[in-house]
């Protein structure tokens, strides 16, 4: 456990937290009907040598990640009842081959100078992201050559039929005005503006002509910072109102304290191991990936570093999509098996081998530790290499043989599929290729038969299940601790826990 977590754990003690893992509802008031004004104080986990202010660049900061979603908008977002809804693109539409596809600008749309947003804004835009190291992750299939302006609109042209090309786009695209060379502080079109920015900490004010309607608070000033520990003791001392994506151990500490609630977002974020695959890594036998598949207790890892808040998963990441195979046999701890597939593939069980982690969200370092315990018990040793987030992300990220990983987004296996999936994916983090994946993803997106799909869909989460480079050991809840005051926090999980524009302080 971390320092952060043992302090933490310390003050749970001392509070009597000791209740099942739950919502706490907001307090009752006579307000029911939202009321403008208002500033909202929100703290977020980051490190101060992760910094990054580019849109387009890697945001491994939830706090960097916060304020450039509120400041720029993406073309499409979650939507409560649907995958993906409108935001700055207000309609897309696709030809009869599923290749090309047509994003209409949301009208009314302005830069916080009061600019009107063009479509040659947004090509422009797109390149620039698509011309990012990520970019091949974050625009799957679509060259820079391929995305051009026409009208009001903006025409996008994958090499592939991509039936889910809007889903995919939902996370990075942000708007920039064409031939930015400032990025940072340059104006968005999103639904607060930037008033003023330091060391990773910003207050933003409401952006009154925010095409999609009037934020309710006048302003939000986010926080920085670096550990678990002082986001929620900076709550639960009122210093913020409230602590974004704070971690389970806070919420066991802050569910005995009256006037904090703690909202959970269900099947919100995933913390795998990754195992590298290709040639060279000692992870390449598809044997060795199983048997550390088998030797992993899920329910422990559950209960002991989510503290019970979330649930076991199968090595299939996109839990909740409703496409989601729920099906798939549940993979449990077999480790008679285990050690009979490593001695198979002759795993060298005289060596000690690396896992490296960071502590940039709470339980990552935490889930490294009670890995390397649990595979003891069949032979490996794992020495954990802790690293801070700079280092990691620079050195050992899509390079390791083994390491933890976090993503925030979670309800499409397509979205996982054509990020970290598929041969020569631009954030393919285990290194794996499979030509029959490969084929399963094609198929799945290059229709909108709901059979074909259905079908398609099926035969990729089988494969990923038997033999990829993730053992996902299981899911995280989503964890925001707020005042009594807060309300209407969004409850969406990934892109969609940064829409604040609804959020609105009862008086």
């Amino acid at each position: 456990m971390t320092a952060g977590g043992a302090s933490l754990a310390t003050l749970l003690a001392a509070c009597g937290g000791g209740s099942e893992p739950g919502s706490t509802p907001a307090p009752q008031s006579a307000q029911a009907k939202p009321a403008s004004g208002g500033t909202l104080r929100v703290g977020a986990l980051g490190k101060a040598s992760a910094i990054t202010r580019d849109p387009h660049g890697t945001q491994a900061n939830e706090s960097d990640y916060l304020i450039i979603s509120l400041i720029y908008d993406t073309l499409t977002a979650p939507g409560a009842t649907a995958n993906t809804a409108p935001r700055l693109a207000g309609a897309w539409k696709a030809d009869k081959d599923v290749k090309t596809w047509r994003f209409t600008l949301a009208p009314g749309a302005t830069f916080h100078d009061g600019t009107p947003v063009t479509a040659e804004d947004v090509a422009w835009s797109l390149r620039r992201l698509r011309d990012t190291p990520a970019g091949p992750a974050r625009l799957p299939g679509v060259t820079s050559g391929n995305i051009k302006a026409d009208g009001d609109s903006v025409v996008l042209t994958s090499d592939y039929p991509n039936a889910d090309l809007p889903l995919m786009m939902r996370l990075t695209t942000f708007v920039l005005k064409k031939d930015t060379t400032e990025v940072a502080g340059a104006p968005g079109t999103g639904p607060f503006k930037l008033d003023w920015y330091r060391d990773g900490n910003a207050r933003l004010v409401r952006n009154d002509n925010w095409y999609a309607g009037k934020p309710y608070l006048d302003a939000i000033e986010v926080k920085i910072f670096e550990s678990p520990q002082a986001l929620a003791n900076a709550l639960l001392a009122g210093q913020i109102d409230v602590a974004s994506n704070v971690g389970a151990v806070a919420a066991r500490v802050a569910a005995s304290r009256p006037g904090v609630q703690v909202l959970r977002r269900p099947d919100d974020m995933a913390m795998p191991i990754v195992m590298r695959t290709s040639e060279g890594s000692p992870y390449a036998d598809p044997r060795v990936r199983e048997a550390l598949r088998l030797a992993v207790d899920r329910e422990a890892m559950v209960k002991q570093v989510l503290s019970g808040y979330g649930k076991v998963a199968n090595d299939v990441l996109g839990t909740g999509d409703p496409a989601y195979a729920k099906d798939l046999p549940q993979r449990a701890r077999d480790l008679a098996r285990a050690r009979q597939l490593l001695q198979e593939a002759g795993f060298d069980l005289s060596k000690s081998y690396p896992l490296h982690t960071t502590d940039d969200i709470a339980g990552l370092a935490e889930s490294a530790a009670l890995f390397a315990t649990q595979v003891r018990e069949v032979g490996v040793q794992i020495e954990v290499v802790k690293q801070d987030s700079g280092a990691f992300w620079d050195k050992t990220w899509l390079k390791g043989d083994l390491y933890t990983t976090y993503w925030g987004t979670n309800d499409s296996v397509l979205f996982f599929a054509s990020k970290l999936l598929l041969t020569g994916a631009g954030q393919n983090e285990s290194g794996w290729s499979d030509a029959a994946f490969d084929q399963a993803y094609k198929d799945a997106v290059g229709t909108l038969d709901e059979a074909a799909r259905s079908k398609a869909l099926r035969t990729l989460q089988e494969i990923e299940h038997e033999r990829s480079g993730y053992v996902l050991w299981g899911m995280a809840d989503g964890i925001d601790l707020a005042a009594a005051a807060v309300r209407d926090l969004p409850k969406l999980p990934g892109y969609g826990r940064v829409q604040l524009e609804r959020v609105w302080l009862a008086r």
